[in-house]
């Protein structure tokens, strides 16, 4: 399971923060030729991305290679059943990846265009989120109409 090894004092409790607008961090694959991009915003927690992680290295049965590029640094609290409410803040439950529209989530490479697919479809289905299936070519052209679209205001 991903968690920090280690937080700093008082930091252990966060506070819930909000998902504005779109991802400025970690929106381009960078390291693979295809990836996972989220359309949505939420927290995914370091078990649904564990359980993506598995669902894709069983498919693409341990060839090629995987990246994972979100990490579970904010903690969640949960207050025990049937408490009452006050007493403070409860205790931390678990660690959670805060994940905005188009943050790639998962890069891929070494494998056919097909199998990479098919195995970030897989994982796609144990994320909480709508996800869509894009390669390093669909990240080009995006950059390319971009740059036409400023030209042409200019």
């Amino acid at each position: 399971m991903l968690m920090p090894k280690r937080v700093k004092e008082g930091r252990r409790k966060m506070m819930r923060g909000r998902m504005k607008g779109p991802s400025t961090q970690g929106n381009v694959i960078s390291f693979g030729e295809f990836g996972l991009v989220a359309t949505e915003p939420s927290w995914i927690t370091s078990r649904q991305i564990e359980a993506a992680r598995i669902a894709m290295t069983r498919h693409i049965k341990r060839g090629g290679k995987v990246w994972i590029r979100i990490f579970p640094d904010k903690s969640y609290t949960k207050k025990p059943l049937e408490t009452r409410m006050g007493k403070g803040k409860a205790a931390v439950e678990g660690w959670v990846a805060v994940v905005k529209p188009g943050r790639v989530m998962f890069e891929m490479n070494g494998v056919p265009e097909d199998v990479a697919k098919e195995a970030m479809r897989l994982a796609a289905m144990k994320m909480p989120i709508r996800c869509k299936f894009m390669t390093k070519r669909d990240f080009e052209g995006l950059a390319h109409h971009a740059v036409h679209t400023e030209q042409a205001e200019a």
